[in-house]
């Protein structure tokens, strides 16, 4: 058995995918998980890779940016990616999984390797001048701790924004003689359930919601969310019609009883293979709870709703990337530092499960003394590094994947043709990638 040792610290999606990419590398790997001894507030269960926000992992689709990442994913043997697959329930043309399946098999397999040892303890520390590589990937609530440590390596404070969690509701407790089951555009076979709403119960729903209470922020916080999952209410306070144009869109979702397009809709996805766990999509909220229940039970179908898990908000920590990282994810001034998942400044599930998959690989190509690698960046995982890396630091913000992050078009491509096109020169560079890591294995 090898004697080259990865550490690890984080056992969420990054920390995971980095441990499975190490041993297939030949090295072993120490990871290290806070749970069940210490949760983060929006952790619940004891398992490894435990999804907090949604059980969506965006569209499948390869002609889309996330759904060629994760097909580039796949392609590179991606642990996650894999189990995902396994573990999807009904949800259009997006990946969605069973939540507590996915962390179940996802446990399973690494606390079984022979070559991973989890250990059950928190980490508060980082060793600048390590001999053997760190994986640091404590996720968007790195600890008081880790963050201060890590800010001491790089000498720069931590930056924060912040993260809202939809809820979730029995789908027994649901009126589905208003309620119907359909997915926009006719994309799939109805895997979403929908509840549609008319001009009078909309403004009456956006005029509660706007004088509804909300958690305030510690008064050393900074209100700074991601635009790609605001709360309900910091998006309501855009306009009127802003949630009638995002999660509340009726769009496509014909009201198959009536024949007629409802005012507005929310839509509700399988949290769950048997599909009695039911979230609210796009619902981020900030409510407090007894607002939560009130506001939700005035949409048509909820009036008698049981929440299984009510909304709420958290801290996401990230670095400036830009000036703190390598595009090999090391940290410039402590090059045994590999930062993964969100932490090093991607968003999304699928996003840091890939910067857990590079860094992974990278740490264990240095202690074997090989070279570290970069994906070219034509690919997916090659644009979100560029975003990392070459982003202006005083304009950096965490990014999901989007074909904005990739190379410019060298001559013009008709719209309708650039996911098709991204796909297949993404693939094409992918593929020549791997031929020559097999040259250099």
């Amino acid at each position: 058995m090898t004697t080259q040792i990865v550490h690890i610290i984080g056992g969420g999606l990054a920390g995971c995918e980095a441990a499975w990419q190490a041993v297939q590398q030949g090295c072993s790997v120490r990871l290290y998980e806070m749970k069940p001894q210490k949760f983060s507030p929006a952790h619940e269960l004891p398992l490894l890779a435990e999804l907090v926000c949604s059980n969506s992992l965006r569209s499948n689709a390869v002609t889309s940016a996330v759904g060629l990442l994760k097909e580039e994913m796949r392609r590179l043997g991606s642990l996650l990616i894999k189990i995902a697959d396994e573990t999807a329930v009904p949800a259009g043309q997006a990946l969605a999984v069973d939540r507590e399946q996915f962390a179940a098999k996802v446990t399973e397999v690494i606390e079984n390797h022979p070559l991973i040892e989890v250990i059950h303890e928190e980490q508060k520390e980082l060793d600048a001048k390590s001999d053997v590589p760190i994986i640091l990937a404590t996720g968007p609530l790195t600890s008081e701790a880790m963050a201060d440590t890590l800010a001491e390596i790089t000498g720069r404070e931590r930056l924060a924004f912040y993260d809202a969690i939809a809820p979730i509701v029995s789908k027994e407790s649901l009126d589905m003689e208003i309620i119907y089951s359909k997915s926009r555009w006719e994309d799939g076979p109805g895997d979403y359930l929908n509840c549609p709403m008319d001009k009078e119960q909309y403004l009456a729903f956006i005029h509660a919601l706007a004088e509804a209470k909300t958690v305030p922020l510690k008064s050393f916080e900074d209100e700074k969310y991601f635009e790609g999952c605001l709360p309900i209410e910091v998006m309501l306070a855009r306009g009127d019609d802003t949630l009638r144009y995002g999660p509340m869109k009726p769009v496509g979702l014909r009201n198959p009883r009536t024949g007629q397009d409802p005012y507005a809709a929310v839509q509700l996805r399988k949290e769950n293979k048997e599909g009695t766990f039911l979230n609210l999509v796009g619902f981020q909220t900030k409510l407090t709870y007894p607002e939560q229940k009130r506001i939700f039970r005035m949409i048509p179908g909820m009036e008698h709703v049981d929440f299984v898990r009510l909304g709420s908000i958290h801290r996401n920590t990230f670095i400036c990337a830009p000036e703190l990282l390598e595009p090999s994810l090391q940290l410039k001034k402590a090059p045994a530092i590999y930062l993964a998942g969100q932490l090093s400044g991607v968003e999304g599930y699928v996003e840091s499960t890939a910067m857990g998959l590079l860094a992974g690989l990278n740490a264990a190509r240095s202690i074997q003394g090989k070279a570290v690698v970069v994906p070219p960046p034509e690919t997916a995982l090659g644009a979100l590094i560029t975003h990392l890396t070459k982003t202006d630091p005083a304009c950096f913000q965490p990014s999901n994947v989007n074909f904005g992050l990739f190379p410019a078009w060298e001559k013009k491509v008709p719209k309708k043709l650039r996911g098709e096109k991204r796909k297949e020169i993404s693939l094409a560079a992918l593929a020549l990638w791997q031929k020559e890591l097999d040259k250099m294995s």
